[in-house]
């Protein structure tokens, strides 16, 4: 039997279409999983088999909202007027601009899930290979399964704080236990987790959006860093959403292959962009309101009554326990996509665990530092998805109408052109165009009010880069897929 995933086709898996030229065997994923909540996902990073496929499209609405609707997406509104500089308009704009082009992205990739059957990073073998898709793959468990994961446990550490006033290591080992223990258990538990999340935070911060708005001086920020201000909070907003670009099919994986394209990307988008635009404008609303406190999340808590405080503090908790069962789950994928064998039948699970872990120290460590480190490590993201973004597409557009599935298991395939594409890329924007308190590149340094345009550089070069080196290489286009009976 043989599957048929041609970029802009169908992307159906089908037993009926024949093989030609080279083909490859797929390794598909062991044990029986289905739709069950309570058993523990098997396996790894492997195909998904037919008789495993279940869900419908809109739950990916609540899978991308709940994760978002947390205090960590407040906070990169608050930066763009309280770090950035921008006046509240000029803010609302930028995060606009960085939402809508990272939420794009996001539905696109989602959308190739059911019929590639394999997570994102699996995916990226296709222009990376197996030895070059180290790169990005690496890249996204790292920033993923223990960076974002420290920053969000921050996040949850910091509301139980405000509300216990218990030790941080205790608030922090609380939220931890929750978030290891559901990615833990796999795919299931965590969408019916994000489902059963979204009802609740939803009605939190919208109770606490609508006070925040009432109460702050939309007018009183004004714009002090000018266009550079903006690409700054352009590139933090588009770093923050775009950071969920790498998981985007882990998700999508398990659905039937015929499932709809168009409305699993719009479910994706939308659920991605609402949830992240939305909060982040409120953060730049609550940046206008006079205060302080050292504790960023408390700061913004105060703002409101205390019933509603203490709710919205319950809800940044389970909203940070929301996105990092998402990130530990999709790093331990990207870990896996490197091509690491682990002969263990719960290896997935008991990565897991080892992610988690380290990333527990991060956050105890990043826990008095939450503002400065935040910014920093949002333009850090975008540094790497950027090039990343622009080797996948660019080899999207190059392969369509091709049988590409093959190379998603081909050991033998390494091509050098994505992953010298995206290194350049990364290499050449980060020295000329970044603007971090630890570096600013060359071309920055000279002109300061040009922001930071490191994702935006990055992103055409590593493109551009790509379609050359793609041509140069002469490199297998195709290469079909058979799944074994």
């Amino acid at each position: 039997m043989s599957i048929n995933l041609t970029p802009g086709a169908d992307d159906l898996v089908s037993p009926h279409l024949p093989t030609t030229g080279d083909a490859v065997v797929a390794e598909v994923r062991e044990g029986t999983y289905g739709d069950a909540v309570t058993a523990v996902e098997p396996g790894g990073a492997e195909f998904i088999p037919l008789s495993e496929r279940h869900g419908v499209p809109r739950t990916l609405f609540g899978t991308w909202m709940s994760p978002n609707i947390e205090f960590a997406t407040v906070f990169v509104g608050v930066i763009a007027v309280a770090f950035f500089g921008q006046s509240f308009w000029d803010a609302v704009l930028a995060i606009i601009v960085g939402n809508l082009l990272a939420a794009v992205a996001h539905g696109f990739l989602s959308s190739r899930g059911p019929g590639f059957g394999v997570p994102q990073m699996v995916q990226s073998r296709i222009s990376f290979g197996f030895l070059g898709n180290i790169l990005p793959a690496g890249l996204n468990s790292v920033t993923a399964g223990i960076g974002w994961f420290a920053v969000n446990s921050v996040s949850g550490t910091l509301a139980l704080n405000a509300l216990t006033h218990a030790p941080d290591w205790a608030c922090l080992l609380f939220v931890w236990v929750i978030e290891i223990g559901i990615a833990f258990y796999g795919h299931n538990l965590i969408q019916l987790f994000e489902r059963w999340m979204l009802p609740f935070l939803g009605i939190v911060f919208l109770l606490a959006s609508i006070i925040v708005l009432s109460k702050s001086h939309l007018g009183a920020a004004h714009t002090t860093q000018g266009f550079g201000g903006f690409m700054l909070t352009v590139g933090a907003a588009f770093g923050y959403a775009a950071g969920w670009n790498p998981f985007a099919s882990d998700y999508t994986r398990y659905f039937k292959e015929d499932s709809d394209r168009t409305h699993i990307g719009l479910w994706a988008a939308a659920g991605l962009f609402l949830s992240c635009a939305g909060l982040e404008i409120v953060g730049a609303a609550s940046a206008t309101i006079p205060g302080s406190n050292p504790n960023p999340t408390a700061l913004f808590t105060s703002h409101l009554s205390t019933a509603v405080a203490d709710l919205t503090l319950i809800g940044i908790a389970l909203g940070s326990i929301s996105a990092n069962i998402l990130n530990v789950y999709s790093g331990v994928m990207s870990f896996l996509s490197t091509g690491i064998n682990l002969p263990l039948k719960l290896r997935r699970a008991i990565v897991a665990l080892g992610f988690g872990s380290i990333g527990f120290v991060l956050a105890l460590l990043a826990v008095h530092n939450a503002g400065s480190n935040y910014e920093n490590f949002l333009l850090v993201i975008a540094y790497w998805i950027g090039p990343w973004l622009g080797v996948f597409f660019a080899d999207w557009l190059l392969r369509r109408g091709q049988r590409v599935d093959g190379f998603l298991f081909d050991r033998h395939h390494r091509p050098w052109a994505g992953f010298a594409a995206m290194f350049l890329g990364m290499a050449i924007s980060i020295l000329l165009f970044s603007n971090q308190t630890d570096f600013v590149g060359l071309i920055a340094k000279q002109d300061p009010h040009l922001g930071d345009l490191t994702f935006e550089v990055g992103f055409v070069l590593s493109a551009l880069m790509y379609v050359l080196f793609f041509r140069l290489s002469k490199e297998k286009i195709s290469e079909a897929l058979i799944i074994p009976d």
